[in-house]
This record gives C-alpha cells, structure tokens and sequence, in this order.
C-alpha cells in the first residue's frame, strides 16, 4: 500500500473533504498486506481515519480509506438509514455496517451498489443509480449523478483540485502524515 497510491485515490478523504475512498491494491503474501494496514491505522487513527480491507483476493485487495467521524455524520441522515435498511444493513453502528457490507461483497454475485453511501455519495444518487441501473443520468464525475447536478458538479471540482494539489506536494517530498488534515 504505496504512498503514492494512497495520494492518487484518496487525497480527497485526506484532506476531509470526502467521507471514504476505495482503490485496489497488490500485495505480495495476505499477511503483509495485514501488516502495512496495521501499521497505517496505528500511524493514522489519531488523525481520524482509518483503513479497512474490504475484500480480499488472491493478490489483490481492495482498500477502503474512510474519516469514522465523517461516516457516522453521513449515517444519521434519514434517507442513508432508509437505503441501508432496504439492502440488509441494522444499522446500530458505522462499523457494523462496515462489517455487513464485507460480508456482502465475500458472498454477493451482485456487487453491492450501496457502497456508495459508504463514500459520502448524496443517498439520492446511491438510489438513482441503482434503480436506474446506471443508467440515465444527469452527469458523470467522481459517481454518476441522478440528483443536484450542479452541486456534484461543484464536488467534482474540489476532488480533482485535491488530488491535483496534494500529487503536486507529494512528487515535492510532503510526507502523507504532513498533507493529511486532523479532523
């Protein structure tokens, strides 16, 4: 789990603009892949996020980058609970949601759309996208839009910009921990 690919997914969730991230990444052996995670979360948790292997594969996992605080918040909105509700998730708490949606994707034929929800996505594009099975949207960006074109547009913007800017400092030798923001 390089710097660099953390940077490149994930600048947005470092800056705390942005609840979550995914990416995937390649490991050598699953114990290291354990080890690097770990480690992040020991180096990374006092600035309030954390890292969670969301499915494991036979050299490749894939990584969910994620504020606590900021999906906590997102998950007291009515309309999040109500689409959790409808895909399985009892929602008692962030991390247990976390554990059904592991659960899902470990057992699921269907990738679990909902995922969404877990990246800060507004619940109604999680819902436009999956009751119009992707397709007919207002726009395409960072996820496909059924809802407030111009204000996704406008958060387009800001995570290109992030990334932008934090690439920029990173290739200039800015360590993750200097660039991340303590929320």
């Amino acid at each position: 789990m390089s710097e660099e690919l953390i940077i490149r997914h994930c600048s947005p969730t470092l800056a705390g603009l942005k609840t979550g991230n995914m990416f995937r990444c390649v490991f050598e052996t699953e114990k290291d892949m354990k080890k690097q995670i770990i480690s992040f979360n020991k180096a990374y948790r006092s600035k309030g996020i954390c890292a969670v292997p969301l499915k494991v594969g036979k050299n490749s996992v894939l990584i969910y980058i994620y504020r606590p605080l900021k999906l906590r918040i997102d998950f007291q909105n009515n309309d999040v609970v109500e689409l959790l509700e409808e895909y399985g998730y009892q929602y008692n708490s962030p991390q247990k949601c976390i554990a059904r949606l592991i659960s899902k994707l470990k057992s699921c034929d269907v990738f679990p759309h909902e995922i969404g929800l877990f990246l800060g996505y507004p619940p109604e594009d999680v819902r436009g996208f999956i009751e119009n099975k992707a397709e007919c949207s207002k726009c395409v960006g960072c996820w496909k839009v059924y809802g407030d074109e111009k204000k996704a547009g406008d958060e387009f913007r800001r995570y290109r910009n992030c990334t932008r800017i934090y690439t920029k400092l990173f290739n200039k030798g800015y360590s993750i921990d200097r660039l991340m923001a303590s929320i």
